[in-house]
């Protein structure tokens, strides 16, 4: 049951950037504005949830700790 949860609790916190950032139209990923333009809302949010599920699991398993990436 708790993976369930953790599905979840993932694709409801993505559901809401995701809609704040149609809302405001301000999508400044561009991974994720690439991904709304070609899929519906809720198929890029479950994507994009997957995504931050892998970097977790990469992150929980190495042991590191996030590094926010700067532009090219």
């Amino acid at each position: 049951m708790g993976q369930r949860d953790l599905r979840w609790l993932l694709f409801s916190g993505v559901m809401a950037v995701v809609g704040h950032a149609i809302r405001r139209g301000e999508i400044t990923d561009p991974w994720l504005a690439g991904r709304l333009a070609r899929k519906p809302k809720k198929l890029a949010a479950v994507a994009l949830a997957n995504k931050m599920a892998r970097t977790v699991w990469a992150l929980a398993t190495k042991k590191e700790t996030y590094r926010v990436r700067t532009g090219a």
